[in-house]
């Protein structure tokens, strides 16, 4: 059953399907680099991900103040926006963090980044897709939780962990896109059939 508040959310996202393709695309750039140059060191790793991290916030914060200007929910955004900004930061202001710091870091992030895409997955209508944007923080929570009981592994299996979760998370991020699109291309087919 949809309700006012979810129907809100969900022509937020329809609007701006295109910021979540991008950020699903660029989460799989990300993994294909890490999958690519396995033998970066921890340094380079940290200063990558701070570098997605601020990216990533950045674009959070521009969807929250789009959502805000239409009066529109836009606090989950705002959080997500400003935790990716901490964390993309410390990560930067400190790269020389031992590896289990910065393992801890990341662990942090995807299990809160993960937990608020579930709770807004619940938000939305069925029709929009939620089930993949669901999958996508389903899969930063279990990532969240591997490198929680395995942090000393070290960082080349860090860099295929990270790899293989950015573009897992990456390919939710665009099928959510493209479901959301093809809503979008419905409602502007029946807003021009209506108005004929």
């Amino acid at each position: 059953m949809s309700t006012p508040e979810s129907d809100a959310t969900g022509a937020i996202l329809v609007r701006n399907w295109w910021a979540v393709a991008l950020r699903g695309f660029i989460s799989i750039l990300f993994g294909l680099i890490a999958f690519v140059v396995p033998g970066v060191t921890m340094l380079s790793l940290v200063l990558v991900f701070s570098a997605y991290m601020l990216v990533d916030g950045v674009m959070a914060i521009i969807a929250a103040v789009r959502a805000a200007r239409r009066h529109d929910r836009w606090s989950l955004l705002t959080f997500e926006g400003i935790l990716d900004l901490a964390a993309g930061t410390l990560a930067f202001l400190w790269p020389g963090l031992t590896v289990l710091a910065f393992v801890l870091l990341v662990a942090a992030w995807a299990l809160a980044s993960g937990a608020m895409m579930v709770t807004a997955a619940f938000r939305l209508r069925a029709g929009h897709g939620r089930w993949w944007l669901g999958l996508g923080g389903l899969a930063s929570i279990i990532y969240g939780g591997l490198l929680i009981v395995a942090p000393l592994l070290g960082a080349l299996v860090l860099t295929w962990w990270l790899g293989a979760y950015a573009i897992v998370f990456g390919a939710f991020l665009l099928a959510f896109a493209l479901k959301l699109h093809s809503v979008r291309s419905h409602y502007l087919h029946a807003a021009v059939s209506g108005g004929a």
